[in-house]
């Protein structure tokens, strides 16, 4: 079966008014782009080299990009949208978890939850195939790159649903629920494929998806070059410990990384204005702390001694401020 048909049975047997790829229609766009310059050599014998789109195509420019960013975007919030709100409920403990399971529609148990992260990853991952195979029909079509170039726009953007950090967190989920011991029933399915691999002590967040799709993340803080300790996702998708992202951001746990300067660039990447919508990443740093427990505690030791200074610092700077010396 075509990946087209794959793709539009998926989208319509989905319960919910998810959005998509507008696979069918970008293939329609496509096509019209080639039947229009096949006209135009046959008008003008002159132009019979003319075998590809021009460089600046109304058709292209003007309607296959921008409707494939609008769709890029739309399919990204609904996935961070509703993995968030799933992941508050798994972690929320008491009275709140309760409220939280209220104003949900997901039912009070694992099972519920363990289906939705599974249609969710599903969902992230047929959606990226119907990206990458649209846009490598794109360059096939018009002979170019173009296809390829707009995949990486498309990752500054934060529009990469690969990219999301919280596909991240849902591959760390599904380990964590595989390994808890009152749980029996999650060794099917996603978790078969998600695991966590230590290659000469560098540790890898490794799943198998969609259409042989692997998601590879690696999980060393560039900073430390140490395993990242309570991981902290920037917004443009790098993970470092949190104290180093603090410490790369020139602000104190204390501030926390809202207050950094906007002009604070990832130490990676160099983009600015990556701290604000940095997200902690609660079930990477659940999943580390039982798979590196000896390195867990030992690096908690000293980053508590880090924290407490940290911290004295700051109230002491406020002392002063507040007596005036």
């Amino acid at each position: 079966m075509k990946f087209c048909k794959t793709y539009q049975e998926y989208m319509q047997n989905q319960d919910k008014q998810l959005p998509g790829v507008g696979f069918k229609k970008l293939k329609k766009i496509l096509k019209r782009c080639r039947r229009d310059v096949q006209s135009q050599k046959q008008r003008d014998g002159a132009l019979a080299s003319l075998s590809r789109c021009p460089d600046h195509c109304p058709v292209c420019d003007g309607t296959f990009f921008p409707s494939l960013l609008k769709e890029m975007s739309e399919v990204v919030g609904c996935f961070n949208k509703r993995a968030q709100k799933l992941l508050e409920v798994h972690l929320a403990s008491g009275l709140r978890k309760y409220f939280i399971w209220f104003h949900s529609k997901l039912l009070g148990s694992h099972l519920a939850l363990i289906e939705e992260g599974k249609d969710l990853v599903t969902y992230a991952t047929i959606n990226a195939t119907a990206v990458r195979k649209i846009l490598k029909k794109y360059d096939k079509i018009h002979y170019s790159k173009q296809g390829q170039a707009f995949r990486s726009q498309a990752q500054r953007m934060h529009i990469e649903i690969l990219k999301s950090p919280w596909l991240c967190e849902l591959v760390a989920f599904h380990i964590n629920l595989r390994e808890r011991k009152d749980e029996t029933t999650t060794g099917k399915g996603l978790s078969e494929d998600c695991s966590l691999k230590f290659d000469e002590s560098k540790p890898t967040l490794s799943c198998s998806l969609f259409d042989s799709i692997t998601l590879d993340i690696d999980l060393t803080c560039s900073i430390c070059l140490d395993t990242v300790f309570d991981p902290v996702s920037l917004t443009c998708g790098h993970i470092f410990c949190y104290m180093c992202a603090c410490s790369a951001a020139s602000v104190t746990i204390v501030d926390d990384l809202k207050a950094a300067d906007r002009k604070a660039k990832c130490p990676l990447c160099r983009e600015e204005g990556v701290y604000e919508g940095a997200i902690h990443l609660e079930e990477l740093n659940l999943l580390l702390s039982r798979s590196c427990k000896e390195y867990w505690v030992q690096r908690a030791q000293r980053e508590r001694v880090e924290r407490m200074k940290q911290v004295k610092e700051h109230w002491e700077s406020q002392s002063r401020a507040f007596s005036g010396i």
